[in-house]
């Protein structure tokens, strides 16, 4: 979860009066600070895109006319936050992210206009390649160099162990956004934008062993809705075999086969669920480790979906994915959840549904 006050935790489930901000940074260097009366911020971990946004507003003025104004528009970029006005004069307010602006579309005279964007990975995954690209090295120094070959001044920060990795060389037409997954796999991580639109390389936190972030409680100062729980066998997968073979560097083929291995889980490898495999395959997995690593990390998001929910509560723009809450129902049971999706409203009012996987009991 996004770093906030106490305060600001305590605050979500009172009456409050929401704080919204919408910048927009065109490529002129201007930045304007939107008045807007709607939209939302779309978090899904599931998808390649991680973050994005809709903005509505109420002034026509920014539709680009001129040549001018759509060179200064065509590559800007919005800022969102949500956050709480505490009425002393005091705001505390919560990126959610950073995006390229996408479109414009609305009423020329009277508007209003919808602005629409994608988080910085679009950037990336949009920058296909034109002529082979190689990398090698290590994982953190190649998703640098996959990412920073689009966008130059990025920041990147790593909380892996970094793994070094066998040459991999990208063909024509590539997208260097799935690369950048893929390398990080080798070290059983993912990569991402934060909300502060900073990409990140990082393990998704285990829901066995990760402390809550949140409580989502059905008692009275609680911020709970409502809720419901599903399982489904439908895109599950108990076993991911993850292979390497880099002839450019001479290396022998490396493989490694990971399984649910729990007799008490319902996906259990060989149990009444059966065997579904998934595989996986890079130059850039050179050693048992790296496989390892990227079977395991594929593993745990093959068997995300069987067990899944979805939670109503008061919006908490602090929430990222992955991060895991606590659950408590009207009937007093407890769950552990992991946030998979969510969206964010600019508007005041209205439920927060969390699409969560991996739910369990809480013990």
């Amino acid at each position: 979860m996004y770093p906030v006050s106490d305060r600001f935790i305590a605050q979500l489930a009172e009456s409050h009066r929401v704080a919204t901000q919408v910048q927009l940074f065109l490529t002129d260097g201007r930045v304007i600070e939107l008045e807007h009366t709607g939209g939302s911020v779309t978090v899904d971990r599931g998808q390649a895109i991680r973050r994005t946004c809709t903005v509505t507003i109420p002034d026509p003025a920014l539709i680009p006319r001129t040549p001018a104004d759509q060179l200064a528009t065509y590559g800007a970029r919005l800022r969102i936050s949500r956050g709480i006005d505490y009425g002393d004069g005091t705001q505390e307010l919560v990126p959610l992210g950073v995006f390229r602006l996408d479109s414009v579309d609305g009423d020329v005279n009277e508007g209003p206009v919808t602005l629409a964007g994608k988080d910085l990975s679009a950037v990336v995954a949009d920058d296909r390649f034109t002529a082979p690209f190689t990398v090698t090295g290590t994982v953190v120094g190649a998703v640098t160099a996959l990412i920073q070959r689009s966008i130059p001044d990025a920041g990147i920060v790593s909380t892996v162990t970094d793994q070094p990795i066998g040459k991999r060389t990208f063909d024509v037409e590539a997208d260097p956004w799935a690369g950048c997954q893929e390398i990080a796999a080798a070290a059983g991580a993912e990569v991402y934008p934060n909300a502060d639109g900073t990409f990140v390389i990082a393990v998704l936190p285990d829901l066995l062993t990760a402390t809550p972030v949140w409580a989502i409680e059905a008692t009275e100062g609680g911020v709970y809705i409502s809720a419901s729980r599903a399982m489904s066998s439908d895109n599950v997968n108990n076993g991911v075999l993850a292979r390497g073979e880099n002839t450019s560097e001479n290396t022998a083929p490396v493989s490694y086969l990971a399984v649910d291995n729990d007799p008490t889980s319902p996906t259990y490898w060989g149990g009444p669920f059966g065997r579904r495999p998934k595989f996986i395959s890079s130059s850039a997995y050179t050693t048992v480790n790296a496989c390892a690593q990227a079977a395991n990390a594929e593993l745990a998001k093959g068997k995300a979906p069987n067990a899944s929910g979805d939670i109503s509560s008061l919006p908490n723009p602090a929430l990222e994915p992955g991060d895991v809450l606590r659950v408590m129902h009207e009937d007093g049971t407890r769950e552990l959840h992991q946030a998979a999706s969510f969206s964010v409203p600019l508007d005041v009012g209205g439920a927060f549904p969390i699409a969560t996987n991996s739910a369990k009991e809480d013990a």
